[in-house]
C-alpha cells in the first residue's frame, strides 16, 4: 500500500488513539510508510478549539518519538503538520517550518476568512451564503496558498464540497485556475479518502479534478486523514483505483523535505 501521511493525534481535540495502535494499523494495512501531520498551531492564540496549540508541541514531539519506538524499524514514520493557510500566515508557518526536522507540510484551507466552512458547528451559515460565491473565494484562496511554495502537500483539494453544496454548470471553471498555481507550485495534491465518509459520499478531490491535475503533471499522493487507529489507509484500495483511472501510475514518498517516486 502507498504510504499515509495525512494523520492526526488526540492533540487536536478531535482525534482518538495512542501511537502505538496507530503503527500497529499502519503495519497490519501493509503501508509503505506511515507518517504524522495533526492540526498546527495557529496565532493568535487562542484561535479555535479543534487544533494544537503552541504549548502541545513537545508532546507532539514525544508522541513522534513513541511512534518510532514501537515501529521499531518496521515501518518508517514520517514527521509532518497539516499547517492552515490564513491570512498573513506565512511568517507562522515558516516559523514552525524551523522548530523541528519535517519531513513534509501539508497546507490546508479550512477557514474563508472567520469562517471554518468544513466545521459541522457553523452548518447554518451555508444556508445564507451563495455557493457559487463561496467556492470563487475557495479556489482562489487554495490557488494562494500553492503559490505561496510553503508546502508539499496540498490537503484535501475540494473540501468545499463537504456539506454536499456544489454550485451547478461545469466545475472546471473552479478548478482550471487552481491547477495552473498548483502545477506552477511543483507541489503534491492528496487523494483523501475521508470524504467517502461525509456528507458529500466522495472522496477529495473529484475525479475530473484528479484528472486535470495528472494531466498537468501534478504529483499524487494518498491519504485517509485518519482521526482513529481504524481509519488508517481506509479505503487505499479504492483510492488507487481512482488514481489509476485518473491517469496515475506513481506516487510520492517524502523525507527530510525531499521526495522520491513509488509506483502505485
Amino acid at each position: 500500500m502507498p504510504a499515509d501521511y495525512h494523520t492526526h493525534t488526540p492533540l487536536c481535540h478531535h482525534a482518538e488513539g495512542e501511537p502505538e495502535a496507530y503503527i500497529d494499523a499502519a503495519i497490519a494495512a501493509g503501508l509503505t510508510e506511515y507518517g504524522i501531520s495533526d492540526h498546527a498551531p495557529a496565532v493568535p492564540e487562542p484561535f479555535d478549539d479543534w487544533r494544537m496549540a503552541v504549548a502541545d508541541l513537545p508532546e507532539y514531539f514525544s508522541w513522534l518519538d513513541r511512534a518510532r519506538a514501537r515501529a521499531a524499524g518496521r515501518i518508517p514514520v514520517r514527521a509532518g503538520l497539516e499547517c492552515d493557510w490564513l491570512a498573513g500566515c506565512e511568517g507562522w508557518i515558516e516559523d514552525l517550518a524551523g522548530r523541528y526536522a519535517w519531513d513534509y507540510l501539508i497546507g490546508s484551507v479550512h477557514y474563508l476568512g472567520d469562517w471554518d466552512f468544513d466545521n459541522p458547528k457553523w452548518l447554518g451559515r451555508w444556508a445564507e451564503s451563495d455557493v457559487d460565491a463561496v467556492w470563487s473565494h475557495y479556489w482562489n484562496t487554495y490557488a494562494q496558498m500553492a503559490e505561496s511554495g510553503l508546502f508539499d502537500i496540498l490537503g484535501h483539494a475540494d473540501l468545499v464540497k463537504k456539506f454536499a453544496h456544489v454550485p451547478g454548470g461545469d466545475l472546471d471553471r473552479f478548478y482550471e485556475p487552481a491547477i495552473d498555481a498548483i502545477a506552477a507550485s511543483g507541489c503534491a495534491i492528496e487523494l483523501n479518502t475521508a470524504g467517502w465518509h461525509k456528507p458529500c459520499a466522495e472522496a477529495y478531490p473529484a475525479p475530473r479534478f484528479l484528472e486535470l491535475a495528472c494531466s498537468a503533471g501534478i504529483p499524487l499522493v494518498i491519504s485517509s486523514d485518519s482521526h482513529h487507529p481504524s481509519e488508517v489507509a481506509r479505503d487505499f484500495p479504492k483510492a488507487i483505483e481512482w488514481a489509476k483511472a485518473a491517469g496515475y501510475r506513481e506516487t510520492l514518498l517524502f523525507e527530510g523535505r525531499k521526495r522520491r517516486s513509488e509506483a502505485l
